[in-house]
C-alpha cells in the first residue's frame, strides 16, 4: 500500500527522450515521416495528443483518405499516390476491403509499431518548445495525460505534422491564416473574402444503422430545435446532399467555423457542430417526413471535429493556383496532388452558397520540396495541412493522401540531412535533391515529369530477356454488351505516328450512326482527351455485326490516345473480360461527389479550364472494350523494366507477359559476375483505383493484376527467394548476404486466367 502524506506541492514524472527526429502529430503525415525515417537508419520519436493514429483519417473523426484519384471522379488517370501511403492503403485494402475505420486504425498502429526506429508517444500533447538559438529547436516540451508524464524530447531535426502547428508557431516560425488577395498570386479563384469567407470551417460526422425495429429518439437540450434545422439548414431538402440513409463522410457538408479562430475557438465549434448534427437527426426521426428512418439508430458520432484549416507557415515557396492548374515541371519535385481546388463557403452548415466550390485541374501537379521547409526555423520541417501554400492551392493540398506524399519526403530527406550534417534548407541543392528523389524513386514515389536515374541500380548495365513480351493484336471479344448510352472510349498507348485500323462489334436495335473521335491530351503525361485529332462517322446496321474503323491522322507523340465511341443510346459496344496492366476504359459519366458533371464549365475569369470527364468504372464493372487491331500495340517491352516511373503515364511503362505465358519468367545477365544483395520489384496493383480508406468499401481485397507468387533464382536455378502471397505493390528481397552471379532469373504467377503477368520495374542493389 503506498501512503502520500501532505505536501505543499508535488511534482509530477518527468522523463527525458532524444530522438534524430521528433515528429510532431500522428495523423497520416506524421506516420508517414516518422515511418520513412525509421527506415533510413535514424531513431524516431512520434508524438501524438490521440489514443489512436491517422488523425481525421481514425476512427475518432473517420474521414476516408484520398487525394489525386478522387473516388476516380476526375481524369487523373493512374494517380493514387505511391510509397508509404500506397502500402498502407493497400494493407488496408486487403486486410478490410469493407472499410471498418476501427480496423484501419489496427492497420496504422501496426505500421509504426513494426519500426524499431520509431518510439511512439500517444496521449501525448506538446505544450512548449525550447530553442538553442533563435533559428534552431533544441527541444518540445510534452504531457502525457494518461501516465500523468512531462517529456522533454530533444532532436536534431523536427517535423511539425500537428495540424495546427503547434511546434512551428511556438518556436516563432511565419505563418498565415486565411485567404490571400487575388492579386498577391494572380490567383483568380481567391475567394470575396466579405461575401465567402476565408477559412474552411470543421465537420463532425456520424454514422446510422438500421435495427430492424422501431427505435424512438429524444434528443438532447442543445440539439437546434427542428424549426431552426429545416428554417436554416437549407441543404436537409437536398437529395444531392441529403438522404436518411447516409452515413459518414457523405455528411462532410455539416461544417461550421470558417468565420471563428480554427484553433482558439475549436471547442465552441464542436459544441455548435453536436447541436446541429443531433438537431439533424431528430429532424430525421420526429419530424415525420422520413418514415424509413424508423427503425434506424445513431451508431457513432465523431468526439470532436475534424479540421481543415488554420495556419499555414511561410516556406521558402507557396504552392499557388496556377502550379495546380499549369501542372510546370519542377527541379525540386517530392511529391504530388491532385485533388480538386476545393473551397467551402466559411459560414459552412449556415451558408446559402453551394458547400463547396471544387475545380478541377487536366492532370497532377508536382510538390516543390521547397513548400515543406521555412526559413525561420533551420532545422523544422512543415507536414500536412501546414505546408507552405496559398488558401487557394491548399483547397487541394490539404488532403489526406496528398499530405502522406509530403511526410514521406520529410522523413526522407530528415535522414539524408542527417547524414550529410546539413540544414534541411541545404537538401534543396541540386546534388542533395538529386539524391532525395532518387530515395524516394526507390522507395516507390511517383515525381511527375521527372526522370530519375538510380546508378546503383544494376538492372541498367543488365541484358534482359523474357519468356514472352505482348504484342497486342486486339483485345478479345469475349465480354457482354455496353450501351452506348453515354460515351466510351478505350484508352491506348499509342507511339508517335499511324493509326492501326480497329475493328469493334456493334450491336444496334435499328439502322443508325456511330461517332467516333480519335483524341488525345494536350499534354501528353496527363490523360484528359481535350484533343480531337479526327472524327469519323460509321454506319451501323440493325443487328450484331463488326466495324472496321480507320483513321487517317497521325499521333502527335507517344501517348495514350482515346477511341471515343460517342454517345448513341441505339448502340451497345461488345467488351471484353481481359484486362492488362495499362489499358483502361473510360466513360464520359457524371460522379457529384466530387462536382463531376460530365464536364466542367467554370465561370469566367477563375483562371480554371473547361473540359469533359473521362472516367473509368469501378470494378467488378469496367471492362475494356473489345478490338481487334491491323498491327500490333508494341509498348510492353522487357525494357519498360529499366523504369523509375511504376505506373502507366504517356506509355505503360511495364513489361506485359503474352496472353498465354502461364509462368513467364524474366532473366537478367551481365558480362561479369555482379555482387547482389537486395532486389526490389515494383508490381501492379491498380494505381487507378482510389482505395478509399474508409466507409467506401471495395470489389477487391488483393488487386487482380498484382502477380501473388515469385520465385527469383540464380543462374543454375538455384532458389534464393519465394514469395508464396503477395499483394502488395513494392515487392523487397533482402538476401541474408550478398551473392556473386550473372544472371539473375525472376519467375512470376499468372494473376488469372484473364489477366497476363506484369512488372513495372526491378531494381537490384549491391
Amino acid at each position: 500500500m503506498l501512503v502520500e502524506n501532505f505536501v505543499s506541492e508535488r511534482n509530477l514524472k518527468k522523463e527525458s527522450y532524444r530522438a534524430d527526429l521528433v515528429v510532431a502529430g500522428g495523423g497520416i503525415t506524421g506516420v508517414c515521416a516518422a515511418i520513412a525515417a525509421a527506415r533510413e537508419g535514424i531513431k524516431v520519436a512520434l508524438i501524438q495528443d490521440r489514443p489512436v493514429l491517422g488523425g481525421n483519417g481514425s476512427s475518432e473523426v473517420r474521414v476516408w483518405m484520398l487525394g489525386a484519384t478522387s473516388h476516380m471522379g476526375n481524369n487523373n488517370r493512374w494517380a493514387r499516390e505511391g510509397g508509404i501511403i500506397d502500402e498502407i492503403l493497400v494493407e488496408n485494402t486487403y486486410r478490410n476491403k469493407e472499410g471498418n475505420p476501427v480496423i484501419f486504425d489496427t492497420v496504422l498502429l501496426d505500421k509504426v509499431l513494426a519500426e524499431k526506429n520509431i518510439k511512439l508517444f500517444l496521449n501525448t500533447a506538446i505544450y512548449d518548445v525550447k530553442k538553442s538559438d533563435g533559428h534552431t529547436i533544441e527541444s518540445v516540451s510534452a504531457f502525457n495525460t494518461q501516465t500523468q508524464t512531462h517529456f522533454e524530447i530533444s532532436g536534431s531535426y523536427f517535423c511539425d505534422a500537428s495540424g495546427d502547428g503547434i511546434v512551428g508557431a511556438r518556436a516563432g516560425a511565419a505563418f498565415r491564416i486565411g485567404a490571400e488577395n487575388a492579386d498577391e498570386y494572380d490567383e483568380k479563384f481567391a475567394p470575396d473574402k466579405h461575401l465567402y469567407g476565408e477559412r474552411l470551417g470543421h465537420s463532425i460526422l456520424f454514422y446510422v444503422k438500421d435495427t430492424a425495429h422501431p427505435v424512438k429518439y429524444i434528443a438532447p437540450h442543445f440539439a437546434m430545435p427542428k424549426e431552426e434545422v429545416e428554417k436554416y439548414i437549407n441543404r436537409i431538402q437536398n437529395p444531392n446532399y441529403f438522404t436518411p440513409k447516409q452515413l459518414g463522410c457523405k455528411y462532410w457538408w455539416i461544417e461550421y467555423g470558417g468565420r471563428l479562430d480554427t484553433i482558439a475557438d475549436t471547442e465552441e465549434i464542436k459544441y455548435k457542430l453536436w447541436s446541429v448534427l443531433y438537431g439533424i437527426w431528430n429532424y430525421i426521426k420526429n419530424s415525420g417526413k422520413y418514415p424509413e428512418a424508423e427503425t434506424m439508430t445513431l451508431e457513432w458520432v465523431g468526439l470532436y471535429p475534424g479540421k481543415r484549416e488554420s495556419r499555414r507557415f511561410t516556406g521558402y515557396y507557396a504552392l499557388n493556383q496556377k502550379d495546380i492548374i499549369e501542372q510546370h515541371p519542377c527541379a525540386d519535385a517530392v511529391a504530388f496532388g491532385g485533388w480538386s481546388i476545393d473551397l467551402h463557403p466559411s459560414d459552412g452548415v449556415f451558408s446559402d452558397k453551394s458547400a463547396c466550390n471544387q475545380w478541377h485541374s487536366k492532370g497532377v501537379y508536382p510538390i516543390p520540396y521547397r513548400c515543406y521547409i521555412t526559413p525561420d526555423i533551420h532545422n523544422l520541417f512543415i507536414g500536412g495541412r501546414l505546408m507552405s501554400a496559398t488558401h487557394v492551392a491548399h483547397g487541394s493540398s490539404r488532403v489526406m493522401a496528398t499530405a502522406a506524399l509530403g511526410g514521406e519526403a520529410i522523413g526522407t530527406a530528415a535522414a539524408l540531412c542527417l547524414r550529410e550534417g546539413c540544414r534541411p534548407a541545404e537538401i534543396a541543392e541540386p546534388e542533395r535533391m538529386k539524391q532525395l528523389q532518387t530515395r524516394l524513386v526507390y522507395n516507390g514515389a511517383y515525381l511527375p515529369q521527372c526522370r530519375i536515374e538510380d546508378a546503383g541500380n544494376l538492372v541498367a548495365s543488365a541484358r534482359i530477356e523474357a519468356t514472352s513480351e505482348m504484342r497486342m493484336t486486339g483485345i478479345p471479344f469475349d465480354g457482354g454488351w455496353k450501351s452506348l448510352s453515354q460515351s466510351a472510349a478505350q484508352m491506348l498507348p499509342l507511339r508517335k505516328g499511324g493509326v492501326p485500323r480497329l475493328t469493334v462489334a456493334l450491336q444496334a436495335e435499328e439502322d443508325t450512326e456511330l461517332t467516333v473521335e480519335l483524341r488525345v491530351s494536350s499534354k501528353p503525361f496527363n490523360h484528359t482527351p481535350d484533343t480531337v485529332l479526327e472524327s469519323v462517322r460509321v454506319a451501323v446496321a440493325k443487328g450484331e455485326a463488326e466495324y472496321d474503323i480507320a483513321f487517317a491522322a497521325e499521333i502527335p507523340a507517344d501517348c495514350y490516345a482515346f477511341i471515343c465511341f460517342m454517345s448513341n443510346d441505339r448502340l451497345a459496344i461488345r467488351t471484353s473480360a481481359c484486362r492488362v496492366t495499362g489499358l483502361l476504359s473510360v466513360f464520359n459519366k457524371i460522379l457529384p461527389a466530387v462536382s463531376n458533371f460530365g464536364k466542367q464549365t467554370p465561370p469566367d475569369n477563375i483562371g480554371v479550364e473547361a473540359f469533359e470527364f473521362w472516367c473509368p468504372e469501378r470494378r467488378p464493372d469496367g471492362e475494356n472494350i473489345a478490338m481487334r487491331f491491323s498491327s500490333p500495340i508494341d509498348c510492353f517491352s522487357v525494357e519498360n523494366l529499366r523504369t523509375s516511373l511504376y505506373r502507366p503515364v504517356e506509355q505503360p511503362n511495364a513489361w506485359v507477359a503474352e496472353w498465354n505465358d502461364e509462368m513467364p519468367e524474366v532473366s537478367l545477365s551481365w558480362d561479369s559476375g555482379q555482387s547482389v544483395k537486395t532486389i526490389r520489384l515494383y508490381t501492379d496493383t491498380d494505381v487507378d483505383h482510389p482505395m478509399e480508406s474508409v466507409q467506401w468499401g471495395h470489389f477487391d481485397s488483393r488487386m487482380p493484376f498484382c502477380v501473388k507468387e515469385i520465385t527469383i533464382c540464380d543462374g543454375q536455378d538455384r532458389i534464393l527467394a519465394e514469395i508464396k502471397d503477395n499483394y502488395q505493390t513494392l515487392v523487397t528481397v533482402d538476401l541474408p548476404e550478398a551473392v556473386t552471379l550473372r544472371t539473375l532469373k525472376i519467375r512470376l504467377s499468372k494473376p488469372a486466367p484473364n489477366i497476363p503477368a506484369a512488372l513495372f520495374a526491378i531494381n537490384i542493389q549491391s
